[in-house]
């Protein structure tokens, strides 16, 4: 079967460099599916899931917006901000998720809306991501060898 060549880059850092079978993207103008022999392709990716499919299982990346460039063979996402799903500190997201809901609903003079509104989209997918991809890893019991 055919792969692509995957590179997930940061300002900080290369965050994941393999060969995938698929990656589905939130892109600017919705999710995106890219399978190898995609046509070449450049967008701007916004706030989201990143889904990275290879050897049928699933890993999942918090995506904070970036670029994706598509070629027939590669992508490189080059992102804002992105996490694996397993270095989440979930209670650390979930607390985040709750002071900007707390900054939503009392709206304290001076509070900046917009921020809070982006800093809850943040924390939303943090939470999601982390929690799907511990869902994703109870639900699939090792297979044992009967060798």
């Amino acid at each position: 079967m055919a792969t692509l060549h995957l590179e997930i880059v940061t300002q900080e850092r290369r965050l994941y460099s393999g060969d995938v079978d698929m990656v589905v993207a939130p892109g600017s103008e919705g999710e995106m599916g890219i399978l190898p022999h995609h046509a070449s392709l450049l967008t701007t990716l916004k706030e989201g899931v990143l889904r990275v499919k290879h050897g049928g299982t699933e890993e999942l990346f918090s995506i904070g917006g970036g670029f994706l460039e598509v070629q027939p063979d590669h992508v490189i996402v080059l992102a804002d901000a992105a996490e694996k799903a397993d270095e989440i500190d979930i209670a650390r997201a979930e607390q985040a998720r709750e002071r900007a809901e707390k900054m939503l609903k009392d709206r304290p003079a001076g509070a900046n809306i917009e921020e809070a509104l982006a800093a809850l989209r943040r924390a939303q997918i943090r939470v999601t991501v982390a929690q799907r991809q511990g869902v994703r890893r109870r639900e699939r019991p090792e297979i044992k060898s009967s060798e």
